[in-house]
């Protein structure tokens, strides 16, 4: 028990507050021990960080196209145009006799979708508006339930079970399989090749080859009827079925909430009927289906629950079975990575926007395309050029709805062909006015016959700034190291204490501790080395067979060391002489900074320096590590840890000082308690006596 100056009337926290103070001042000079290490730390690592994006930019060096930018000209840039890579030679081209451009297939339909005198609305479901349309088709529209699922993850294999149920296998050629976004065609019967998938008549799957674990299958497919519940509300006065389109309702039950059936209602009026009213076994009308919309409506003699209904015998669900108008087609294209095919389910209540939207989001690479002022579509193939073999066209579209209601079964073809000319006295095509050859792009404009000229050459400027980028990063590294190393060390600021810190605003202690962090790596040997090696680096000359004897050091091409030795080693360009040198020997130029060879002198400058960079680098993980190293494994960790194990050791020293001061001043109240206790008692003896 700690008695604090009752009897003596001393403050003994505070004085024993103050011994403290003068025990834990070795444990502040620890913490301000550790306190530098890590700053230390800090500061190794972040030129170590900068040091990794200096070896980038080497990686970056070593590629060719730094050092062969090509560019070209053209005698007439309206009929022909080019670009060339780094891998183009310096050469020239000559083409003429453009007969034929190249051009995408373009498929225009056979007339306005809409009757005479009707009109067709785009963004309204198009079953509905069937009545408007100007062909009706043949067997256009099918019943049943347009269904999808997608299989995550399924087991590896050639056959996958889908666990489909209430499939209708009658429609199985019209569904939609698609492996991680990859549309398969369906087949039902057979062997599968490949880009097709044999459909069982149990909506089980079996491709040519393995599925691998990890993709995802989604499957459109058909069913023939489909079940919605819902639970009834005291209020409900509407709910909504999750399709449209309705056709058939094989059942609409009301059950109780123990699954008894109360009443079986009974859909009236004729499936193409926008609204059809729903009567109970009684003959009222408790409601009515928007055909279109799956919208059903109550009326006041539908039987709800109360309010607070809690008994299961008392709830209300509503149970609707049906089936819905749906239709299909497909559509295949020829292009440059083989045949597509996609199929499309498209239910009544879809629009045409709709459809359009799932045509150009497919994979088959077709543009669909709807004017409302003329009524008309027309389906483009996203690449140019002729990819069919054979004489058919590049789209090929199937199913009554889009041939016949939307009318390409008759429309007007144009486009899908190669471009036709002549480069360099050869007769040749290309399926792209815009195409590759031996490193340089060129694009097409226009027909014409006499000859256009491209000539390729070396864009010297643009070698000369890819050199310059690199020396501006390099100085900029140096100036970062050089900064470092010359950085006055303040000793008169030492870190922090956790008092002193309490007395200071967050901008003073900001003040001090840039001050107390400079000059922590002043003349640091590794960071010393690194600057020599780079140096040695750039000055010792390439002894290589393809750098002319001429062009075998920096300074030969205009680059220099600073001679002001407080830059570190900075250098300097003279931008003349470096173009000079890329215009008149680009090989030697190239092989000076990325050449290769098996001694250090025949490697070229950036080999080198990524060489020495990896060596410095691996020696300040050494030394500091970096966010993913153990702190053993490290020599700044490792000695932050001994100081830790030393701050650890005296604090615990410090606990038992402290106590031992508490004691002392406890058993010194307890006598002072004492003596006045004895002192008082004489006194009352004594004065009790007179």
């Amino acid at each position: 028990m700690r008695i604090s100056g009752i009897a003596s009337g001393m403050d003994i926290d505070q004085m024993v507050k103050d011994l403290m103070k003068a025990e834990r001042a070795p444990l502040d000079k620890m913490k301000q021990q550790k306190q530098t290490l890590q700053w230390q730390r800090d500061d190794y690592r972040s030129l170590n960080t900068l040091m990794l994006d200096f070896r980038s930019t080497l990686t970056q060096m070593k590629l060719t196209s730094n050092y062969r930018a090509r560019q070209t000209s053209s005698t007439d840039e309206s009929k022909l145009t080019a670009i060339a890579s780094g891998s183009a030679g310096k050469s020239s081209y000559s083409i003429s006799n453009v007969t034929q451009l190249a051009s995408a297939e373009t498929q225009v339909n056979g007339g306005n979708i809409a009757g005479i005198g009707k009109t067709f609305d785009s963004s309204k479901g198009i079953f509905g508006q069937k009545e408007s349309m100007a062909q009706s088709g043949t067997d256009v529209w099918k019943q049943g339930v347009v269904e999808s699922k997608t299989i995550s993850n399924p087991s590896s294999g050639a056959t996958i079970t889908t666990g489909l149920t209430n499939i209708d296998d009658t429609t199985i050629d019209s569904w939609s399989v698609k492996v991680s976004g990859k549309s398969y065609k369906v087949i039902t019967g057979g062997t599968p090749g490949d880009n097709e998938v044999l459909v069982d008549s149990n909506g089980n799957l079996t491709f040519n080859k393995e599925i691998a674990q990890g993709t995802s299958i989604r499957i459109d497919y058909v069913a023939k009827e489909k079940t919605d519940s819902f639970k009834l509300q005291y209020n409900s006065s509407q709910v909504q079925i999750s399709r449209g389109s309705i056709n058939n309702v094989s059942s609409i039950l009301i059950k109780d909430g123990n699954g008894t059936t109360i009443d079986n209602l009974t859909i009236q009026g004729n499936p193409n009927d926008l609204t059809r009213e729903i009567k109970n076994s009684s003959g009222d009308v408790v409601g009515t289906l928007n055909s279109e919309t799956g919208k059903i409506t109550f009326t006041d003699k539908m039987p709800l629950p109360a309010e607070d209904v809690t008994d299961p015998g008392d709830l209300r669900n509503f149970e609707i079975t049906y089936d819905q108008n749906y239709t299909t087609f497909s559509m295949d294209t020829h292009t440059s990575k083989g045949q597509k095919h996609e199929s499309f389910l498209i239910q009544g209540n879809e629009s045409l926007n709709s459809v359009i939207g799932k045509v150009n989001g497919s994979s088959v690479g077709v543009t669909m395309f709807y004017d409302s002022n003329t009524g008309q579509a027309s389906l483009t193939r996203a690449e140019t050029g002729d990819f069919n073999t054979g004489a058919g066209r590049e789209i090929s579209t199937s199913g009554s709805f889009i041939n016949d209601v939307l009318k390409f079964g008759t429309a007007t073809v144009t486009g899908g062909q190669n471009a036709k000319f002549e480069i360099n006295g050869l007769e040749t095509e290309r399926s792209s006015n815009t195409f590759e050859m031996n490193g340089v792009t060129f694009t097409i404009k226009q027909k014409f016959t006499d000859a256009v000229s491209v000539n390729v050459s070396n864009d010297s400027s643009k070698v000369a700034e890819n050199i310059k980028e690199f020396v501006k990063k390099y100085n900029e590294l140096v100036d970062k190291i050089q900064s470092k190393l010359s950085e006055d060390r303040n000793r008169t600021y030492l870190p922090l204490t956790d008092e002193q810190r309490e007395e200071m605003s967050e901008k003073q202690q900001e003040l001090w501790d840039e001050k107390a962090k400079s000059g922590l790596l002043r003349h640091d040997p590794i960071l010393s080395s690194v600057l020599s090696e780079m140096r040695l680096d750039f000055y010792q000359p390439v002894q290589n067979s393809n750098v002319a004897d001429a062009y075998n050091q920096l300074a030969k091409i205009g680059i220099t060391t600073s001679k002001d030795y407080l830059k570190g080693g900075k250098l300097e360009i003279n931008e003349a002489k470096l173009l000079k040198a890329i215009e008149e020997d680009p090989e030697s130029v190239e092989n000076l900074f990325r050449g290769e060879g098996t001694t250090e002198s025949e490697k070229g400058i950036v080999h080198r320096l990524y060489d020495s960079v990896s060596v410095s680098m691996d020696k300040l993980k050494e030394k500091a590590g970096n966010s993913t190293t153990n702190s053993q494994q490290y020599a700044l960790g490792r000695q932050l840890d001994n100081v830790d194990k030393r701050i650890d050791r005296f604090e615990d020293r410090l606990k038992d000082v402290e106590a031992r001061y508490w004691r002392q001043f406890t058993a010194m109240e307890k006598a002072i308690q004492q003596a006045n206790s004895q002192s008082a008692y004489l006194m009352q003896q004594f004065g009790g006596g007179m």
